[in-house]
Parts: structure tokens; C-alpha cells; sequence
């Protein structure tokens, strides 16, 4: 566990355990003031987890594809995030050097963000409670001795990309988060001028989008709807952040639009969710069942049968992720969605 913290613009030790998106031009009434922030000097903070800690691992699920403009990771194998925290807008830019944890945050959200780094790198994550039931999920876990489940804090950031990535193919998502963040978002605080780095937009701007712009991002009006619906109770569900998992989802599916696909890829990232594995997915079912029983035709029901030994444990999610990493999985097939950009229409 890390000790306590208080954020000083010096450095301080705690130990514990693309392609280019062109920009079109706003609609004047909702596009945030492209006003640059000045690299000022950051805040920092190092911090030496109590195990071994992958920061690729850990912080890999909060990237929304390779171009996201709210996650880079540079050649220097540093690992450069933006969030709108309730302390307003910051980036953080983490890098790992032998056993320690350095970072650096600027903007408004700097101390808060320099705050969460431990529960970001997984502090609060307790992999000790998991045991594998399986060989091939205990060769993934031996081998990764470094996964940790990232606890971000924010619900919004991971809640609204989840939502894009509704009922379309990964690829669509991805290019309407794009979109949207280079066009409503405001710019990255600090250094990240050739990064491109936006902060995605806060809930006022996220309601004010006309819907020609939805339209243009390849967003269809179910999913536009279900992203107004949940900024306009921002506040409420933001708090479910400090919930146990299952509160968390039963507060994000109050709202229209959001079911359980949704709420548990969202508090596996806000809540570090170790048993919020995720139901209604196109792939996870199959991976699960071909991995587990040779069965490449699973559904929900018998990825979850197959799961039930990790369930006592409260480790679904964990055992699923490890399966993914483990490379286990069948041969793709013809895809069964098709990739239908609205836009064109």
C-alpha cells in the first residue's frame, strides 16, 4: 500500500507493497477555445510498488485503439494519459525505471492525478486472491507475474468510449472517439503538442454535439441518446467510482442504453473490477470456450459455466484477461457484423 501523499512540485519517493486525424472546424456554439496550455514545469512523484508491476500490462486497457488522442505511449516506453478529473482537466505522463514508478502531471488535475498513480497501477488490485483452475490460465499467470487491474477513479472517460463501442465494430469506435476528441476536446496540458493529445470534453460540451457532428463520427442515434442521457446525470454516476463493483453497474444501468456489456467494461477500468467479466460480447464467449473446452461456438451462458470455478474467487475478469493474453484463440472466421459507416449515408 502506499504511504501518504502530499504533492509538491519536487520529486518524492513512496514505496508501497497513427495516422493523424485532421481537425474539421467546431460548430461554434459547442467546440471548446483552442487555447494551448503552457508547459509549465510538472508536478512529479515516484512511487515503488510492493510487486512486480507491468506498466504496459496495467494501463494497456484504457488505450481506445492506436491513434487515441487520450493515451501514447512513446518510444522512450513511457505511457502519456490525459482525464478530465474533478480537479479539471490534466495529463499525466508515467514511465517505469527498474522497480520505480515515475511520473509527471500537469494542468488543474496534476495533484489529483499524481494522487490516484497507486490505485492506477494497480495498489489496490489483490492478484493473491486469485488461484488457476485451468493449465492454460495458470502458464498466462505465471508469465505475466506483472498484470495488475488498473482502478482509474473515472467513470466518464471509460463509461462514453464504451458506449461508441456498442453493437459496431472496433474500428468504427475507435474513429468516432477520435473524431469527437479532436473535435470537442480541448488541448492536453504540458508538453503534448506533437503528441496531439486532447482531453476528452467535459459533460456540457458532450450534451451541446448537434447531431449532424454524432452523424459524422459514424454514431447512430441509439448510442448518441445513451451518451446524452448519461452526461446529463454525470455527477451521479461518477460517483459510483467509489462503490463496490456490483453497486457500480446497478447505478450505470439505470440509465437507458446501458446494460451489463457496458457497465462491466466500464468499472473494470473506473472500479479495477477483478469479477466484471463481460457478457454480450461478440468475441469473449468463443475465445473462453475454445481456450477452456475446445469450443469456439460458446455463449454467454457456457462462457460463464466454464468461468464458475473463478467466480468464488471474484476473479471472472482476471481469469478472462488472462485468457486473451494467454494467445490461445481459434482461427478467425468471416466476420458476422458488418462494418457500416452511417457517415456515408
Amino acid at each position: 500500500m502506499a504511504g501518504r501523499f502530499t504533492p509538491r512540485p519536487t520529486r518524492t519517493t513512496v514505496r508501497g507493497g497513427e495516422a493523424a486525424v485532421p481537425a474539421s472546424v467546431p460548430h461554434p456554439a459547442t467546440a471548446p477555445a483552442a487555447v494551448p496550455h503552457p508547459a509549465t514545469a510538472p508536478r512529479t512523484r515516484t512511487w515503488v510498488p510492493g510487486a512486480p508491476t507491468d506498466l504496459g500490462l496495467v494501463l494497456d486497457p484504457l488505450r481506445r485503439g492506436p491513434a487515441d488522442p487520450a493515451f501514447r505511449i512513446t518510444s522512450d516506453g513511457s505511457v502519456w494519459r490525459t482525464a478530465r478529473t474533478p480537479q479539471g482537466p490534466g495529463t499525466l505522463r508515467v514511465a517505469q525505471r527498474g522497480e520505480a514508478v515515475q511520473a509527471e502531471a500537469w494542468g488543474p488535475g496534476a495533484d489529483w492525478l499524481l494522487s490516484q498513480l497507486p490505485s492506477l497501477m494497480g495498489a489496490l488490485d489483490d492478484p493473491a486472491a486469485f488461484e488457476p483452475r485451468h493449465r492454460i490460465v495458470a502458464h498466462a499467470h505465471h508469465h505475466r507475474p506483472g498484470l495488475r487491474l488498473t482502478r482509474t477513479g473515472l467513470v466518464l472517460e471509460s463509461l462514453i468510449p464504451s458506449i461508441l463501442e456498442q453493437k459496431v465494430t472496433t474500428d468504427e469506435a475507435y474513429r468516432a472517439w477520435r473524431l469527437l476528441l479532436h473535435t470537442y476536446g480541448t488541448p492536453a496540458p504540458g508538453p503534448t503538442g506533437p503528441l496531439r493529445l486532447r482531453v476528452m470534453p467535459d459533460p456540457r460540451t458532450w450534451s451541446l454535439i448537434p447531431s449532424w457532428e454524432w452523424h459524422r463520427a459514424g454514431v447512430d442515434n441509439k448510442r448518441a441518446s445513451t451518451i446524452l442521457r448519461a452526461v446529463k446525470v454525470a455527477r451521479r454516476l461518477e460517483e459510483a467510482a467509489a462503490m463496490n463493483p456490483p453497486e457500480a453497474r446497478a447505478r450505470l444501468e439505470l440509465v437507458p442504453g446501458i446494460g451489463p456489456w457496458t457497465s462491466a467494461e466500464t468499472v473494470q477500468r473506473s472500479n479495477g473490477a477483478a469479477d466484471a467479466v463481460t457478457t454480450g460480447d461478440l468475441h469473449l464467449p468463443g475465445i473462453v470456450g475454445y481456450a477452456l473446452a475446445g469450443n469456439r461456438d460458446a455463449d454467454d451462458a457456457e462462457m460463464l459455466r466454464l468461468l464458475a470455478p473463478y467466480e468464488e474467487q471474484g476473479q471472472r475478469h482476471r481469469a478472462a484477461r488472462l485468457i486473451l493474453l494467454s494467445g490461445r484463440t481459434p482461427a478467425r472466421r468471416q466476420p458476422k457484423m458488418r462494418r457500416t459507416n452511417i457517415a456515408n449515408w
